[in-house]
């Protein structure tokens, strides 16, 4: 059952009541193309100051002219964006904003002459990232906290047939520092269930290892495997490398495959049967937690945990005590050594 309504900046809005798929997302694409409005942002907007910056475009802190509404506006350059992934974007960030763990809209998607816009709720904290302390990461309360909050939202998503494709901390916008409120933002590579990815371009620490096969190396014209049906389990593998990251302050690995050792360490463990120890930059973690992680990162996509299932372990300890020489290990082992410290990056696919 779905409720359509038009606005005075002449938008459509869609009010859902009950689970839809894919084909609401391309009516509302089909819907806001028609009746999407000109305007110049300074004539309708007092610019205050740039808050975000990625490869894809900006965010801006603006007030409405008219109404001295406080806003965030992304802009998106028309030079290197399509108009159809501009409305995809849009779309699906206007389908998903009524969750409260998820960015809201306010309904205004608009081009001026050299860009693509859109208004978002302004949260007025800083991302997660701004909060991490390097090689030491935030507090274990403040990290379960989040983790309730992301593994609500990503439900959520996965249920309307989606795949965020980019959690990371930059991406977790915080209303007070102590995470007791948080909001998972761009939507830009949010993909639908079941879409195929034929390369990406360069590799994040937060890809899966079946994402990292998809590279396109250069002087390659193809990659070598099949491509890629888009699944949750690549948002699981992802969600579970962002607490590790905000638990220590720092990666788990750089990339996941053969180049890497901390990634070829925590391979050989987890094909072990308890006869590799457990690596040492994950010596710090509860057996509990560990659990947890082995079911998150699992290498086989298909014996992955669904996000819900981290919500089981905030009621159990996740760190262990620490001595003046590290963090003390099951059998008395210390840990000291740990892969590069967390930092902000992109990356390209197709």
């Amino acid at each position: 059952r779905k409720r359509w309504s038009f606005t005075r900046e002449g938008m459509y809005v869609v009010s859902v009541e009950e689970e839809c798929g894919s084909s609401l997302i391309d009516e509302l694409m089909e819907l806001t193309s028609q009746s999407l409005c000109q305007l110049e942002i300074k004539e309708h907007f007092n610019i205050i100051k740039e808050i975000g910056r990625g490869k894809y475009g900006r965010v801006l802190l603006v007030t409405h002219r008219c109404k001295g509404t406080p806003m965030a506006l992304k802009v998106l350059p028309k030079a290197s964006t399509k108009l159809h992934g501009f409305l995809r974007e849009y779309c699906i960030s206007l389908h998903l904003s009524c969750h409260p763990c998820i960015v809201g809209l306010f309904g205004i998607a608009f081009q001026s002459n050299e860009h693509y816009g859109f208004a978002q709720e302004l949260v007025t904290g800083r991302d997660l990232f701004a909060i991490i302390q390097p090689r030491v990461g935030i507090p274990e309360c403040a990290v379960k906290r989040c983790a309730i909050q992301i593994s609500c939202a990503l439900e959520f998503i996965h249920q309307r047939g989606l795949v965020h494709r980019d959690i990371k901390p930059e991406n977790i916008l915080l209303l007070d520092t102590q995470c007791r409120c948080v909001k998972l933002a761009d939507f830009g590579l949010t993909q639908r269930q079941g879409t195929f990815i034929r390369f990406i371009s360069g590799t994040l620490p937060y890809m899966a290892p079946e994402l990292c096969t998809m590279v396109l190396e250069e002087g390659q014209t193809e990659v070598k495997v099949p491509p890629l049906r888009v699944e949750p389990t690549l948002d699981t593998w992802a969600f579970g490398v962002l607490l590790f990251c905000i638990l220590t302050g720092f990666f788990p690995w750089e990339r996941c495959n053969d180049s890497d050792d901390f990634y070829e360490e925590f391979v050989d463990w987890r094909r072990s049967l308890k006869k590799t120890p457990v690596p040492s930059q994950w010596k710090r973690f509860t057996p509990v937690c560990m659990q947890m992680f082995r079911r998150m990162l699992a290498l086989d996509p298909s014996e992955r945990c669904s996000v819900g299932e981290v919500k089981g372990y905030v009621g159990k300890d996740w760190v262990r005590a620490k001595d003046a020489n590290g963090w003390v290990g099951e059998n008395g082992e210390v840990s000291t050594s740990t892969p590069s410290p967390c930092r902000s990056s992109c990356s390209d696919e197709h």
